[in-house]
């Protein structure tokens, strides 16, 4: 059996909730989510309200099939009472070293194109040469430790009077962050938000989207000013498949690929 199909201590009823939040949070019945999970509905019923205690691999099954983000997951298991499943080991850590050395490569391989590493509050772990040719001319107090992705894009004295599209790039950064926030329910994520979202908005920081209006790319670019001249970039975002370390589940490599064949160009050119 996968319960204790008595009830369970108050820390199983804590868990019911959680579990249910993430249900409905991915719009998925109880049918639904115990077809997926080898369970019943009934089971499943049994366990948000806390009269059935959930085994800890029942946790995790459940919490596989709804998505919830590692360090939620261990949120979960404390929740029914049981250990952290899952380790949350400092980047610094020997443990890590092959991995952060990947990594390094993984980006130095991208350049002339700009690519960087941030963590899960948006702070830069690595970054390349084609970070630090868009980042030239940002003030020092800026760039100094810890560095922050979002508040370097966003901060009046930063990129943003240098992005031609900012309305519309601000737009799409904040209402990330926003789903980021709601979903990992993180005060570090919250209150940068807070900060970003009050920034000021520079003079020259282009239009308003327009709904219906068709885009010229394939996806929005952001399109920023470097030398006179007006880069555009492609942002894609990759992360760990399958991680089993917290740290590692909330690393994401950002890679800005060129949106067009004049700054595929120029950047070739620089890198000569």
């Amino acid at each position: 059996m996968t319960a204790d199909a008595s009830s369970g201590p108050a820390a199983c009823r804590g868990v019911g909730p959680l579990l249910r939040a993430w249900r409905v949070r991915r719009r998925v019945s109880q049918l639904e989510l115990a077809l997926r999970a080898g369970s019943s509905a009934r089971h499943i019923s049994f366990v948000e309200t806390g009269r059935s205690r959930p085994s800890a691999e029942l946790v995790l099954r459940l919490a596989e099939h709804l998505e919830v983000p590692v360090r939620e997951r261990n949120a979960l298991l404390l929740a029914a009472g049981y250990a952290p499943r899952y380790p949350e080991t400092p980047l610094d850590d020997p443990a890590l070293e092959t991995l952060r050395a990947g990594l390094e490569r993984l980006i130095r391989g991208y350049e002339p194109y700009p690519a960087l590493v941030v963590d899960a509050a948006y702070d830069v772990v690595a970054a390349n040469r084609g970070v630090a040719m868009l980042l030239d001319g940002v003030p020092e107090r800026l760039l100094a430790p810890p560095l922050n992705a979002l508040r370097l894009t966003l901060h009046p004295e930063g990129l943003a009077p240098r992005i031609r599209n900012l309305r519309v790039w601000r737009g799409h950064l904040l209402a990330r962050l926003e789903r980021q926030t709601a979903l990992h329910r993180s005060p570090r994520l919250r209150a940068l938000y807070d900060e970003v979202a009050a920034y000021p908005v520079p003079e020259g920081g282009g239009p308003e989207a327009v709904p219906g209006e068709p885009e010229p790319f394939p996806a929005l670019p952001m399109q920023v000013e470097h030398a006179g001249r007006t880069l555009s970039f492609l942002s894609s975002i990759s992360t760990f498949n399958t991680p089993m370390d917290v740290t590692v589940a909330e690393l994401a490599v950002e890679t800005l690929l060129p949106a067009d064949p004049a700054t595929a160009a120029y950047l070739q050119e620089r890198a000569l």
